[in-house]
Order: structure tokens, then sequence, then C-alpha cells
């Protein structure tokens, strides 16, 4: 098909018989002599018209070939998607997949969750994740990262990012909050997902099974802080992570995640409201709940995730765990590390917007 100018606004040009083509309608070019021809005037005034550039009927023929072979192809790759899909679903309604003794189930997580955090992490908050190579590709560690944002996304990003960019694709074990596990969808969705109940015991358990576990010592003192605190973190409990690391004997990975504070910039807190739904905080932002369900919508904020080299901790003699000073001196550490690497991530970011 040959390329049309776009209408001049005002209608068509009237030219001067014998000096400019009259320009009707979508291209066409009436002539002085009043012959009619598709083509364009390619910016020529004096009343020549362009040859237009038709396509032999051996290239039409070519490219109906191609279209007609790309059919069956294309039929039989959404005929196997679909399949997968169905089969998929049936697995799923029979309960024919495998689930471990904490209800992970690692293809429903790959199927259903991982395709909706990849959506955000790729297209939404465009994240950057940095030195994968601190992360084993096999074998237990303890990842331990800040915690903010007002919702917990910066745990399903860093959940994401491992699963999709490690080069061992590895599901990262969380750890979460009681609070997760007392609403009825939102638990199973969790379990199925790969978290745990937050605790030593559950801990303990992974880590001695060789799962690579993510913990966020600062809890909700770190998501439920208030904007003007953002990027400065918060106590670190009384260094849980630390005692199961030591206990396991198995690296702590210091992980810096920035990003999440910006999604929803947090200058209040409801708290008779949030007493009354049985809530840590209530969040009062610049859209919610002003807006509404709109309000809840996180803002695109750029990330950067980043670990950092590990912490040994397979040098403490057995019984270590139990000595509050050598809890303190790792706790410490770690803790040292992740607020360093804060700092220097927001200087490499820049503006959150940007």
């Amino acid at each position: 098909m040959v390329g049309q100018p776009p209408a001049p606004a005002g209608g068509g040009l009237r030219g001067t018989p014998g000096r400019m083509p009259n320009v009707v309608r979508y291209g066409t070019v009436r002539s002085a002599s009043g012959v009619r021809g598709n083509g364009t005037t390619k910016g020529q005034l004096n009343g020549s018209s362009a040859t237009p550039q038709v396509r032999s009927d051996g290239d039409q023929t070519t490219d109906r070939d191609q279209a007609a072979g790309d059919g069956p192809a294309r039929a039989a790759e959404w005929g196997a998607r679909i399949g997968e899909a169905v089969e998929f679903a049936r697995r799923q309604m029979a309960g024919g997949t495998e689930v471990d003794q904490f209800g992970f189930d690692p293809e429903f997580n790959s199927h259903v969750l991982m395709p909706v955090a990849r959506a955000l992490y790729q297209h939404w908050f465009r994240v950057r994740m940095k030195g994968l190579a601190h992360v084993p590709g096999e074998g237990a560690a303890l990842v331990v990262a800040n915690h903010s944002g007002v919702l917990p996304l910066d745990a399903v990003m860093l959940q994401s990012g491992l699963h999709d960019e490690h080069p061992a694709h590895r599901n990262l074990r969380l750890l979460g909050a009681d609070l997760v596990y007392e609403l009825p969808v939102l638990s199973q969705l969790a379990r199925k997902g790969g978290h745990t109940r937050a605790g030593p015991g559950g801990a303990h358990q992974l880590l001695r099974s060789g799962e690579l576990v993510g913990v966020f010592p600062e809890g909700f003192r770190g998501i439920g802080k208030p904007f003007s605190e953002r990027y400065k973190l918060q106590r670190f409990g009384r260094g849980g992570f630390a005692v199961s690391a030591i206990r396991a004997r198995v690296p702590v990975i210091p992980c810096a995640i920035v990003g999440a504070e910006e999604i929803f910039p947090m200058v209040g807190n409801a708290k008779p409201l949030a007493r009354l739904l049985g809530l840590p905080y209530f969040p009062i932002t610049p859209l919610f709940p002003w807006l509404g369900l709109l309000g809840a919508v996180p803002l695109p904020s750029q990330w950067i995730i980043e670990f950092c080299p590990p912490v040994s901790t397979d040098g403490y003699p057995a019984g270590a765990q139990e000595d509050p000073a050598v809890i303190a001196e790792v706790t410490a550490a770690v803790r040292g590390t992740i607020q360093r690497k804060l700092d220097e991530l927001l200087v490499e970011r820049g503006p959150a917007f940007g």
C-alpha cells in the first residue's frame, strides 16, 4: 500500500491548473489534464506527481504464504499453553501437586504468584537487583533485609528477583508476622508462596533443610514507620535472626532495599482506627484514604535491591547462640552493613520518581 499524506487543515488544496495539483481526499491527485492517480506529491509543487511504490505480486504472495505458515505454528503454541494451564488447574483441584510441611507449593508459586509479582517488578517498580553473586546457588543461607512501605511489597519484590534473576532461580522462604496467618485467604496464598510464620522453630527447620530463608528484623516498626524516618533502620528486635543463623551455622546475607519507602508515603497513623481493626497501624498518606481504592495503588518509585557480602557464623563455638554478646555482635554487624548500603544506594538512585 502506498503511504498517504495527511489531509491539510481546512480541506483540500486548490491550485492553479498547470502549476499545483489539486489534492482531493487521501492522496488522490488531480493533475491539470484531469487525470487522477493515487500518489504523494513529496513536496513537489510544480504539478508533477511522484511515482507510487507498489510492491510486486511476488512480494505480496510471499507475505501471504508466510502469514499462512505462521498460523498453524501460533495455533499450536497457544494450544500447548492452554493445555498446560488446564493440566495445572486439574492438578491443583485434585491436590496432585507436591507441597512441603509448611504448605509451600513450588508449582503454584511459579505459575500463579510469580507472574503477578513479575509484572510489578519489571514494569511498575523497574527493580534493579545487584550482588546476586553473594547469594549461594544451593544450600542454606539467611537473607536479612530492611523493611518498609506500609504494605510488604518489598518482601514480594525480593522473592520475585531471586526467583527470576538468580542463576539457580532460588525460592526465598520468607518468615512472616502472625497477622498474615490470621487472615484466611492471605494465609493460604502466603503458605503456597513459601512463606512461614516467623519463629525460631520454623526458621531452624528450613535452614537445616538447605533452604534460602528471608527475614525482616524490623517487623512492623520498619514497615509502619512515618515517611519522615525513611531509610533509617529501626531496632532489629532481640537478634533472633542471629540466633537462628549461628545455631544452623549458615551465613547471613545483608540485603538493602531502596524504593519501597516511597510507594505509600506514610504521613500519619490513625491509631484509634488501627486498634478498632486490630491492626498494628492504619496509614494516612497523601492519597489514602482520601481517594479510596485509588489511593491504595502503590506509587511507581524506582527500586534497587543489593545483596552484600555474607557474614560468616560457622567460626563461632558450639552454644554461641546462647551468648548475648555474640548475638549483639552479629546483629550490629548486619545492621550496620545494611544502613551503609542504604545510604550508598540512595545516592546512586537519585530521585525516586526520575
